[in-house]
């Protein structure tokens, strides 16, 4: 199938630093890797561009089955229910050393249902699909005869051009005043101090582009890459995978990963620094949550 490009962006290939050396030991060593020219979606894929492809295929996403119970062998039967993930904050200041005191697993959480199951689409169409695991992801490419990125396919068309730079605009998190992204402030999981009016996912395109004419690409969801999870850059480049343009998760398990990038809506300085090209974090293929989504290439 020829893929339409209507809503991508052309990025000229090249090469380019990947990595950091200033933030976290995942994005260490920075290494020289080349990229080829790539047509990449200009945001990510927004609910209403989801819900298409699931009336034109019938497709069920992963948080709406029941999770494996071997996948979770301690679990009791009647908690291997569909649902997701959804961040819920705390009241008050709390430790930052367990994420499970301000995430919540919600029966009946879905991508049509992002906050449980009494919450709705109404008014997001616009905003990116959210609790879409790693094949729901890869079934949606296939579908629109596209592909999930690479990691350093990714990192290079956030960058914009701009390499070696801290964040997708340059270097400073809030240039002349300016907010440049849909990320935390205030003091996280409890002070959402919402400066840009958003206190959870915000519509694509609401942030201006970076130097490729891409949006989003820093803060609103994290994002999905091809890219298994390794603990730092041993390898110049991405490491081997196969079937990157398909699905591929006949046999995939809660304990493989894929990389994400981007950071979310929930990164904070004090928590999650992670809203730059360089970062990175693995995530369990069939793990859904109210903060990731994806795009294509």
């Amino acid at each position: 199938m020829k893929t339409a490009t209507k809503g991508m962006v052309l990025v000229p290939g090249g090469r380019f630093h990947m990595g950091s050396g200033d933030f976290y030991p995942e994005e260490r060593p920075i290494h020289e890797v080349a990229v080829s020219d790539l047509w990449v979606d200009e945001h990510p894929v927004t609910n209403a561009q989801f819900r298409r492809f699931v009336k034109a295929t019938g497709h069920a996403t992963v948080a709406e089955q029941a999770p494996h119970a071997a996948d979770f062998p301690d679990a009791a039967a009647a908690d291997l229910v569909p649902g997701s993930l959804v961040f819920v904050g705390s009241k008050g200041p709390i430790p930052l050393d367990d994420w499970t005191r301000w995430w919540a697993w919600v029966p009946g959480t879905n991508w049509r249902h992002p906050y449980g199951p009494g919450s709705t689409l109404d008014g997001r169409d616009l905003h990116p699909v959210l609790h879409v695991g790693y094949e729901d992801a890869a079934a949606y490419a296939v579908w629109i005869g596209k592909a999930l990125p690479t990691e350093s396919q990714w990192e290079y068309a956030a960058r914009g051009g701009l390499d070696g730079a801290t964040y997708a605009w340059g270097g400073d998190f809030m240039p002349k005043g300016r907010i440049m992204a849909n990320t935390w402030h205030g003091r996280f999981p409890w002070e959402n101090l919402r400066p840009h009016g958003f206190d959870r996912t915000s519509p694509v395109k609401r942030f201006a582009p970076n130097g490729y004419g891409l949006y989003d690409v820093a803060g609103n969801v994290w994002e999905w890459t091809t890219t298994p999870w390794a603990a730092d850059h041993t390898t110049t480049g991405d490491p081997p995978i196969h079937a990157c343009c398909t699905p591929g998760t006949e046999n995939i398990g809660e304990q493989d990963r894929r990389v994400i990038k981007g950071g979310s809506h929930l990164c904070a300085p004090s928590y999650c620094h992670r809203y730059r090209p360089a970062a990175r974090q693995g995530h369990a293929v069939r793990s859904t949550t109210s903060h990731l989504g994806f795009r294509c290439v």
